[in-house]
């Protein structure tokens, strides 16, 4: 066994609890606790690892939690097999963030070697280790989102686990934790049973209004929850006589009386008795009133009498620090030498104030004694020792963070400008390593002091950060303020400034807003980067709005933009990076659009100045620049950018919205590529994100429809309809954001599924005439022309076959293959016969030269299904068989059914033995993707390799498939040159 963190061990009644000693009317719950422990320690022996539980403790002040809980930690420290964390929550320390996770794992974590420590953390050793106290705040890191720190603290504790398990995890006074750790304790409460890992808690229930949600949660994961109820008569009794022999009854029973049954209380009081050698008979009962009220230390006269002038100030500087107390630390802080300082400590141990750790420092014998000090300190006395406090910690080499917290605790009003530098840079520190509540107190304590006028308005800026990824309506609220001070903030921040807040207001949904503040303050900005900065905001929040007034005068407006910048401004990429994105949603061809996209990227990458986690641009670039390559085919290129997006915001330890954006992007290309069941898992498990985030936000919306238009895709018809109305997802959208792929196209094809066709057209009609509107005929974006034509079809023939034949016109303008087998394969549903195969032909054609494989499949199917009609059966029959196999890798179940229905219905065999899925190229693919990487064409390749030129087609539209490419981008995704040499050449 090896136990990580120690302290006193607390008896049932505040003191001192030996091996063999005592717990009062408390065997049930240490019953509940050595089962726990065996149970555990057994099934963790017989390779059991899902075997987790929560115990908890909890009850009113002094009733033995403290006592029960060491005992819980003597009962598992006594096994050989087991390792026991222990931490205790402080009043004092509460608003020190991630305390109480320090003491839990700083020692553990500590002791781990290189290759075990690179094991245990991953990827989120630079997001963990400041938080927990490994390494300091980096200078480099602007903010972490706490929900990264809680993802990361997740990865840690669950590769931590095996390795020291059986884990036994004790905390006392849950309730005064430090909200940054209850909050993990909280949600790791949840994940608990599914590891080697006993959980085991205590508190009064004393939580902050903040922590009771936490508190609650915790409950409802408890195994068993043991409240402490006060102690019986006859164990007060048992308690008197064995610190008094000789009381009689009628005492016995008023100490019960006068105690409520506390054991705390109860021997407090007797020590009082004892002090005044007041004998234990019925006569002196009258007493214990008073005597009990003096016992819990209510007030200055009380521990001045007891403790004396010396004894009380080393005390009172023991209190202000509150758990593993430094004895050099509290010297200081009242005045006091080392001489002087070890007489008070032997004092304070003489008379059970303190008592001293294994480890050399200091405890307090139980919290209350350590409340009830420090509430006994004058509060101009106490504020002037917390001031004292943070210089001496900071002297000795303490970090600001611990400082900080004593700077808190001063008074304000004096303008002391020094204290307003720590308090934002402690800020700063804590928006480091994952804690902007902590953060946010800093600042507003710096606002009090107050600051200088001149650094007004940089404090305000600076609070506004703080709250960025948690309260956006605090950071818009903080960043008016800052910028309604007439020159408070330098030209440079001020622009910082309004893009912050131009960010907060666009994520709220509205665009509008957003765009018309950065026009307004581009207007009054300098000729410069800022003013272009602010520019190309604006038209990014115009290019995203759902609805949009000139939408051919601002992309003009763009490309203007690309050719008067400097190409080597800071500002080019991105400029070129939204106009790509116009060009790609007007659908005026494909080469254009790919282009432009290459010409925002540097050497095939992102751009230093247009990363995911850079501040100085939106993510919103990035995001639009990988759907350019998504739109046009391109998926493995655009995969490469979204998971380059997941991996840093997890880096960045940025696990809110901006994770669950990158989880949306990521769905959406594999949903494009056809990967269904990956695109279902990227899409909900962004959507969980979401949910924490608000309802009916664009990201929630984005989110909703594309895991609508995936579940369709894979045959599960009802189970979109649940979502749309989990989700209230019906116009009118009740936001201004652009939603992609665009989700009235995605609710139409919802209503087709349903069989609502006369709605569907009334849907898919106004989706198109507002996107004509803004010169947006993308068929990727919305392919609302090719549905529009099914849905019309049951009521208007020659109109639907108009609108098929105005979907292909669309697809073959934009140059995407995808797009156009798409067009061709809804075109075709409308016709029959000999018309539809010819359409259907050209959409296996196409298709079989794109990475859309589910499309591809489902144009196979089609086709079978339509020479089945024309009597071509035999012909029908391989069609139907790729387009089974092919729908069975995509995860497409229903389009797979339908396959085998309609064979077996053609008396052909639908139970052929599928193909396994394969995640490479076999050794023909291969040759054949090398040929044509080359330009070579499919009758060329055949002749070269002796092989049909079906063949050759069929092995190259598996190729486009497994690599997420179509023939442009070959070369590159084979890792072969592109200057055009080779044997095609």
């Amino acid at each position: 066994m090896a136990e990580e963190q120690g302290g006193p061990q607390q008896g049932a009644a505040g003191g001192a609890v030996g091996p063999g000693e005592r717990l009062w009317e408390r065997e049930q719950e240490l019953r509940s606790a050595e089962q726990a422990v065996e149970r555990l320690c057994r099934e963790f022996a017989a390779g059991g690892t899902k075997i987790g539980e929560l115990l908890v403790f909890y009850g009113k002040p002094g009733i033995g939690k403290t006592s029960v809980l060491e005992q819980v930690r003597r009962i598992a420290g006594a096994r050989q097999d087991s390792t026991v964390l222990f931490a205790r929550g402080n009043e004092r320390q509460r608003q020190a963030p991630f305390r109480v996770l320090r003491q839990l794992l700083l020692p553990v974590l500590g002791e781990l070697d290189e290759s075990e420590r690179a094991e245990v953390f991953g990827n989120w050793y630079n997001i963990v280790a400041p938080a927990v106290g490994l390494e300091p705040p980096s200078d480099e890191v602007e903010r972490i989102d706490p929900q990264g720190i809680h993802d990361g603290l997740d990865f840690v504790i669950t590769q931590l686990a095996p390795r020291r398990a059986p884990l036994v995890v004790a905390v006392d006074d849950l309730h005064a934790v430090d909200q940054e750790s209850l909050a993990w304790l909280a949600s790791f409460a949840l994940r608990a049973r599914d590891l080697p890992v006993l959980l085991a808690f205590a508190y009064r229930e004393e939580f902050t209004a903040e922590g009771r949600p936490y508190a609650d949660q915790i409950a409802a994961q408890a195994v068993r929850q043991h409240e402490l109820r006060p102690l019986s008569p006859v164990s007060i009794a048992e308690i008197v006589h064995a610190e008094f022999a000789e009381a009689d009854d009628a005492f016995c029973r008023q100490v019960w009386a006068v105690t409520a049954g506390a054991p705390y209380d109860t021997v407090a009081l007797l020590r009082e008795v004892r002090d005044q050698n007041l004998e234990p008979v019925d006569e002196n009962s009258p007493r214990l009133r008073d005597l009990a009220a003096a016992a819990r230390g209510e007030g200055l006269d009380y521990w001045l009498d007891k403790l004396g002038p010396t004894s009380i100030r080393f005390a009172w500087a023991a209190a202000l620090l509150g758990t593993d107390i430094k004895e050099d630390l509290a010297a200081a802080i009242c005045g006091q030498g080392p001489a002087q300082a070890a007489a008070s400590v032997r004092e304070l141990r003489r008379l059970r104030v303190l008592t001293s750790q294994p480890n050399g420092r200091l405890e307090f014998v139980h919290p209350l004694i350590a409340t009830s000090i420090y509430q006994s300190i004058q509060p101009a006395i106490r504020a002037g020792m917390h001031g004292m406090a943070a210089n001496v910690i900071e002297n000795s080499g303490g970090s600001l963070l611990t400082a900080s917290r004593h700077l808190l605790e001063t008074h304000p009003g004096e303008g002391d400008d020094l204290i307003v530098r720590k308090l934002r840079r402690a800020a700063a520190e804590n928006l480091a390593i994952g804690a902007p509540e902590a953060a946010r107190r800093c600042l507003e304590r710096a606002l009090n002091e107050p600051p200088d006028e001149e650094d007004r308005a940089e404090v305000l800026y600076e609070l506004a950060c703080a709250s960025l990824l948690t309260d956006p309506e605090s950071t818009a609220n903080q960043l008016r303020r800052a910028l309604d001070i007439e020159d408070g903030l330098s030209p440079d921040l001020r622009v910082e400034a309004v893009f912050r807040l131009s960010e907060v207001i666009a994520h709220g949904g509205d665009l509008s807003g957003a765009a018309e503040l950065c026009l307004e303050e581009s207007g009054q900005t300098p000729e410069g980067p800022g003013r272009l900065r602010l520019l190309v905001a604006h038209l990014l929040y115009t290019a995203l709005r759902r609805d949009e007034d000139n939408g051919p005068e601002r992309a003009a407006q763009v490309a203007r933009l690309v050719a008067e910048v400097d190409p080597e401004s800071e500002a080019a990429r991105p400029v070129r990076a939204l106009h790509a994105w116009d060009l790609t949603l007007q659908g005026r061809g494909t080469a254009e659009a790919l282009a432009a996209a290459e010409s925002a990227l540097c050497d095939g990458r992102l751009p230093r100045g247009l990363g995911w986690t850079n501040t100085t641009w939106n993510f919103e670039l990035p995001a639009l620049l990988g759907l350019c390559f998504a739109y046009n085919d391109e998926l493995a290129r655009a995969e490469k950018l979204f998971s380059s997006a997941v991996l840093e915001f997890e880096i960045a330890g940025w696990s809110g919205a901006h994770r669950g954006f990158a989880y949306f992007l990521m769905g959406f290309a594999r949903l494009r590529r056809g990967f269904l069941p990956e695109a279902e898992d990227f899409l909900r498990r962004g959507l969980r994100i979401a949910d924490r985030m608000g309802d009916a936000l664009p990201l929630q919306l984005n989110l909703v429809g594309t895991l609508i238009d995936t579940l369709l895709a894979r045959g599960r018809a009802h189970e979109a309809s649940e979502i749309a109305r989990k989700y209230r997802f019906a116009p009118p959208y009740h936001h201004t954001a652009l939603l992609l792929p665009d989700v009235a196209t995605i609710y139409g094809k919802l209503l087709i599924s349903r069989g609502d066709y006369d709605m569907a057209v009334e849907v898919l009609a106004e989706t198109g005439m507002r996107l004509d509107r803004r010169g947006w005929r993308s068929p990727v974006h919305a392919p609302w022309a090719g549905h529009l034509a099914v849905a019309m079809a049951h009521r208007d023939l020659p109109s639907a076959r108009k609108n098929g034949d105005d979907a292909i016109a669309r697809a073959k303008e934009s140059g995407s293959r995808s797009a156009l087998g798409s067009a061709l394969r809804l075109a075709a549903s409308v016709w029959e016969g000999a018309h539809a195969v010819e359409l259907l032909q050209e959409a296996v054609a196409v298709l079989g030269l794109s990475p859309a494989s589910y499309e591809h499949a489902h144009a196979l199917v089609d086709l079978g299904a339509a020479l089945v009609g024309v009597g071509r059966s035999v012909e029908a029959a391989e069609h139907l068989y790729q387009g089974m196999e092919l729908a069975k890798h995509c995860g497409a179940d229903g389009l797979e059914i339908r396959a085998r229905n309609v064979l077996a219905s053609s008396n052909l065999r639908p139970s052929r033995a599928l193909q396994p899925p394969l995640d490479a190229l076999d050794p023909q693919e291969r040759q054949i993707a090398e040929l044509a990487a080359h330009r070579m064409p499919p009758q060329r390749i055949a002749e070269h390799l002796q092989l049909s030129v079906g063949l050759v087609r069929q092995r190259l539209a598996a190729v486009h498939r497994k690599l997420g490419t179509g023939p442009e981008g070959l070369a590159e995704a084979l890792g072969l040159p592109t200057d055009g040499s080779g044997p095609g050449a």
